[in-house]
């Protein structure tokens, strides 16, 4: 096999949980084959660069080997080569916490947006 979906292979070596989550991905802009964005039926072959974005999680995979049936995850890890830059150490990899003092009560609506504001989105 030369090439195959690229919303297929995803899902094949489990990167994405579903195929549909995987058609999703590429439906919302948020995976790109060869720094191209790429549809769901954008083909890929053996070394083309898949940047995908699953899970909030930013992946950049060069593609090993082509298949189109989920294998187990040790034959799955295979088929690609993971090259993802590694999380930022230190207190930027994690949010501000939110922290009340105990027995302050009931966040007011103004606190509410304060710690709203602080989440993630």
């Amino acid at each position: 096999m030369e090439s195959t979906r690229v919303d297929r292979w995803l899902w094949a070596v489990r990167l994405a949980p579903t195929r549909s989550a995987a058609t999703a991905a590429c439906r919302a802009g948020h995976v790109r084959v060869g720094g191209r964005s790429a549809k769901a039926a954008t083909a890929v072959a053996v070394g083309d660069l898949v940047e995908a974005r699953l899970h909030q999680v930013d992946r950049v995979v060069e593609v090993v080997q082509v298949i189109e049936k989920r294998v187990g995850a040790p034959v799955a890890v295979t088929c690609y080569v993971d090259h993802t830059p590694p999380p930022p150490a230190g207190d930027e990899a994690l949010p501000p916490v939110a922290s009340r003092e105990r027995g302050a009560g009931r966040p007011t609506k103004r606190d509410r947006r304060r710690i709203d504001r602080m989440r993630p989105r």
